[in-house]
């Protein structure tokens, strides 16, 4: 969610067609609800594109018998690491692969899912030993993050990018906070089904600062 927030701060441009797609589907007068996120394809395609730049530590393998691979001799138990990251930026597969492109998901790409069964992409692993809450994760994780942008307004202070620097560990933490200025699409006497107080409403005209110190896609 993190590195979501920070890539789209780092590309306005993709953020603006985040907000555009949640106005066209949304709106102004409800919120979200998980009917909405299959129509969500741009949203959809930013999460695909936080996960390839950003995969997480896959777990590893053990081999159960010698075996041949690519040409290479592996004796049993040996222990096989997945270089997840390399097969996410490799040329050979994805055009300028350093660069945050969500379009690419809805053009060339447009039929590679994040579950396993498409090898130049797998943030969740692949096979039977595959994470077993993907389709829980990815779907909280567009429905927290449609709702966090179609609520709020989000910036950084002076406008400045976000340090995408990363920490060590076996998930992607940044070695810096994230600092996000929010404030409300709407005025807060506006809200569905809510109500609030003048401090609250006070509090609508000035954006409120949240820290986050470990990012995860």
């Amino acid at each position: 969610m993190g590195c979501a927030i920070s890539m789209l701060l780092d590309n306005r441009h993709a953020l603006k067609k985040v907000y555009e797609e949640l106005d066209n589907h949304v709106g102004k007068g409800r919120l979200v609800n998980e009917l909405d996120i299959s129509n969500l394809v741009y949203l959809q395609a930013v999460i695909k594109e936080v996960m390839r730049l950003y995969a997480t530590f896959s777990g590893y393998r053990e081999f159960t018998e010698d075996c041949i691979v690519a040409g290479y001799h592996v004796s049993k138990g040996t222990w096989l690491i997945v270089n997840a990251w390399k097969i996410h930026t490799d040329p050979r597969v994805w055009d300028d692969p350093m660069e945050f492109k969500p379009e690419r998901f809805l053009t060339g790409h447009k039929d590679v899912d994040v579950k396993g069964r498409h090898f130049e992409l797998m943030p969740f692993g692949s096979g039977r030993r595959a994470c077993p809450g993907i389709n829980l994760g990815l779907h909280l994780t567009l429905l927290i993050l449609a709702s966090f942008l179609h609520a709020f307004e989000i910036s950084t202070p002076t406008n400045a990018t976000v340090d995408m620097c990363q920490g060590f560990g076996d998930s992607n933490k940044k070695s810096t906070l994230l600092k996000v200025l929010i404030k409300p699409q709407r005025p807060l006497n506006q809200q569905p089904q809510q109500t609030h107080t003048p401090i609250l409403q006070d509090q609508a005209q000035r954006p409120l600062k949240i820290h986050s110190s470990t990012v995860h896609p």
